[in-house]
């Protein structure tokens, strides 16, 4: 498996960039893991991993909760496009994703925060969404 907080991206980005409802607002190009500024407008950004070991399970497993933010970006319609955005993200997300090398035992998206650029020549919309998930897999 992969480091916890990777393994949960991957998998919140493979559910992303194949669901259609998501993809008709942010090209699957612009769903990816990395810096928290954009580069590309609408983009997705999954960024702030946290992983908090929480100990072992029968057969030898272990157990993590663990925490990843996604950053959605958009400039166009101001922050009209940005909630469409994060709405189709969440309605992907309802149930946990599809996953490899793991089981996810526990997974919800507990808060959204959304901010504006300080900077009004910008005219960004920020929004965050927090993914909290527990992993357990076998060592």
């Amino acid at each position: 498996m992969l480091e916890p907080t990777l393994a949960l991206q991957k998998a919140i980005g493979d559910t992303l960039i194949n669901t259609p409802a998501v993809t008709a607002l942010v090209t699957p190009d612009h769903i990816r893991a990395g810096s928290t500024r954009p580069e590309n407008l609408p983009e997705i950004i999954m960024s702030g991993g946290q992983t908090i070991f929480l100990g072992n399970a029968s057969g030898s497993q272990l157990v993590a909760r663990v925490y990843l933010d996604l950053h959605v970006w958009a400039i166009e319609d101001g922050a009209e496009t940005a909630k469409h955005i994060g709405f189709a993200v969440c309605n992907a997300l309802k149930i946990a994703p599809k996953t490899q090398g793991f089981s996810i035992d526990e997974f919800q998206l507990p808060a959204i925060r959304w901010m504006r650029d300080p900077d009004p020549a910008l005219n960004y919309v920020h929004g965050v969404i927090t993914a909290e998930a527990v992993v357990r897999w076998k060592v």
